[in-house]
């Protein structure tokens, strides 16, 4: 027989505070528990104490000391490790979080903040309806970002707080997953393919949605331009370093967001983390498109990424367009004229998949090997002197450049063989003086090696330098995106030209040209400068539709050097100077931090293992032929740099055969780690 003393000395005091909105309620109770209570008879035993009638369903425990959720109501306080020291929350699992947009529009609604950041975010693309979830991110702010806004009045919180969308009767709300309904192949919600607008005949299916026909024109649309004053405000990086300060706030995704310090009410950025968008289409894809066109404006305008100042002046002239056509109600109001019925869409798609394009070119296709030979100048850098130009015949073959002394020589040894695969490729054009150049960037053991290929014409432009991109992909001229390719890079040629033809008198238009360019060239050139060599540019954009407009904008972006490298400051094993790290979809570049010049470059289809040592935050790396690195990020957690890797190896697995689910956790055993 055991004395009461005895089986009172099993039993301990925890205090418990709890997250409720009852007025005259307590919010901290004491109860008597025993080590082999489990959390779910602890949640009854709270509950049953408190006495208040209401749906605790979607509470759960948080443990402020150890910063995590007690979800295993399974679980004993001992297996858990809960002692009478703890302190445990009682709070709903799903808060209000306000999320900025790329077109800087807030939203608030309610977020799970028990899941990790990858369901989270799944679950936030559903209420917005943005497909392919798993390209976005959420993204902290930090301090330096931050200094030029907080010069600001105290006053220029008021029209921040009026501007937010409020999407708080979200599924998720209530603890429910979005919608599923909204990604089933026959309820997705259809947008017209030219303005972006939902088709009247769907909108239906965003009656269980909060995103009613205004709420999605708000994020489907692009709305007039923000002031040059306003522009002037905001934190524009200058270097290499400052462009790390942007990277450097992305949260992990294997935890949640009460994991990582984010309170009910924050504010956290929601981007485009990983720069391969898959499948856009303008029918199901008009907020996503939208959105991902106002992420490269912004990157634009704040100089995130560089170009030139022709391509300043497109990416002006199509803003311009975008504007134009988004304030005009013909554009919100209007249908497709030639709307395909959907069957016959389908069954033409089919037609053409299954035949493989155009029949009379298959055998073609089969037995030619595609190849490009022509005249071009070689140009190789060289140390304390002048650079060395000569013309050689070349041959483009496979994905390598072999050239000869002349034509006549082809069919002997060649002067050197260049292999592209794996190699950096960066245009190197000036339309104005006919200038139509190729750099190559390529690795070898103790670097790059560095070569320029200088083209007659456009057109030979065109086929060499998509014959160069393909082959750094490790492709050739045989796959079927060459020609898209080839007519990608002209179209693009043929906008420059158009801006860089001599300026004409401006028409009476009513255009801020300070709203489309950044803050360099309205320092440069005068208002009426800039509306007049803008307008030469939109000649040749002007009959595209609103949807046509804004995938223009964002294939330009694509096309230039920079686009999708997110930067770090890291150090290197064995280095006494600090490097920048460039990470891409398919490649590391090592840069140098003073010259901005790469170093050397890794591609990932050469990776055979990475890891962390998570002790010394040490990234490692292997790679084929014996190469190995390593090295400490000083511009944020290395967790970021080993996310972004396993992500884009997480992201090069898709493909369109595939339904939209995803396999979470071969995504989190990518990029998860083991700390």
């Amino acid at each position: 027989m055991s004395s009461s003393t005895d089986y009172g000395s099993h039993t301990w005091e925890l205090l418990l505070t709890v997250d409720h909105q009852h007025e005259g309620v307590e919010k901290e109770f004491l109860l008597q528990v025993t080590g082999d209570l489990h959390i779910g008879g602890l949640m009854l035993k709270l509950v049953e104490k408190m006495n208040i009638s209401q749906d605790w369903s979607d509470y759960a425990f948080w443990w402020e000391q150890k910063k995590c959720w007690l979800l295993k109501t399974h679980w004993t306080l001992d297996k858990c490790g809960v002692q009478a020291d703890a302190k445990l929350f009682f709070t709903p699992q799903h808060k209000m979080l306000r999320l900025r947009l790329p077109n800087m529009k807030t939203v608030r609604l309610k977020v799970s903040f028990s899941t990790m950041v990858f369901r989270a975010v799944s679950d936030i693309c559903k209420i917005l309806n943005i497909r392919r979830s798993e390209e976005l991110s959420l993204l902290k702010q930090s301090g330096d970002t931050l200094k030029k806004k907080k010069k600001k009045d105290k006053n220029s919180k008021e029209p921040v707080t009026e501007d937010i969308l409020n999407l708080c009767n979200s599924p998720a709300s209530s603890g429910l997953p979005a919608n599923p309904g909204l990604y089933s192949k026959t309820m997705t919600p259809i947008y017209d393919p030219v303005s972006g607008s939902p088709a009247s005949s769907t909108i239906t299916w965003f009656s269980d949605s909060p995103l009613t026909e205004q709420n999605c024109n708000v994020l489907a649309l692009s709305y007039p331009n923000c002031s040059p004053e306003m522009l002037a405000e905001m934190y524009q990086p200058r270097s290499l370093a400052d462009k790390a300060k942007l990277n450097a706030g992305w949260l992990d995704s294997s935890r949640s967001l009460m994991e990582q310090g984010v309170l009910e009410e924050d504010q956290l950025l929601l981007r485009f983390k990983y720069y391969t968008f898959f499948d856009l289409n303008p029918k199901y894809d008009a907020v996503r498109i939208n959105q991902l066109y106002e992420q490269a404006r912004w990157a634009i305008l704040l100089e995130e990424i560089d170009c030139t100042e022709e391509e300043m002046l497109i990416f002006a002239a199509i803003q311009y367009h975008v504007s134009k056509l988004s304030l005009s109600s013909e554009a919100q109001d209007s249908t497709c004229e030639s709307e395909v019925d959907e069957v016959e869409a389908a069954l033409s798609n089919l037609e053409v998949t299954l035949e493989g394009g155009s029949t009379s070119n298959i055998l073609e296709d089969i037995t030619d090997i595609p190849k490009l030979a022509d005249n071009l100048r070689l140009v190789r850098p060289r140390k304390l002197s002048l650079k060395a130009i000569k013309s050689y015949w070349f041959i483009f073959r496979d994905t390598s450049i072999s050239y000869f002394k002349n034509k006549e020589s082809a069919q002997g040894e060649p002067i050197e063989k260049l292999n592209l695969k794996g190699c950096e490729v960066v245009p190197d054009v000036n339309v104005a003086a006919k200038k139509f150049g190729i750099k190559l960037l390529i690795p070898v053991a103790d670097g790059m090696n560095e070569v320029y290929l200088r083209c007659d014409n456009e057109d030979q432009y065109a086929r060499w330098m998509a014959a160069c991109v393909l082959a750094s992909k490790g492709r050739t001229m045989a796959d079927s995106s060459y020609q898209p390719e080839v007519q990608k890079i002209l179209s693009f040629l043929q906008m420059k030209n158009m801006s860089a033809q001599a300026p004409s008198d401006p028409e009476s238009v009513d255009m801020k040209p300070e709203c489309f360019v950044s803050l360099r060239y309205t320092k440069k050139y005068k208002s009426k400068q800039l509306t007049a060599r803008i307008l030469e540019a939109h000649q040749n954009i002007s009959q595209m539709s609103l949807v046509e407009a804004k995938l223009r904008f964002i294939q330009a972006w694509q096309s230039l050097p920079e686009f999708g490298l997110s930067y770090y400051i890291v150090r290197f094993k064995g280095s006494k100077k600090d490097d920048v790290l460039g990470v891409s979809y398919n490649r590391l570049i090592r840069i140098d931090m003073a010259t901005g010049d790469p170093i050397t470059t890794w591609r990932f289809s050469n990776m055979k293992q990475w890891n962390v040592n998570w002790e010394i935050r040490q990234v490692a790396i292997e790679f084929d032929q014996n190469v190995s690195i390593a090295f400490t990020c000083l511009s944020a957690d290395c967790k970021i740099i080993h996310e972004y890797i396993g992500g884009y190896i997480f992201l090069s697995t898709r493909s369109k055969d595939q339904n939209e689910t995803l396999d979470e956790e071969l995504f989190h055993k990518l990029t998860g780690g083991q700390e």
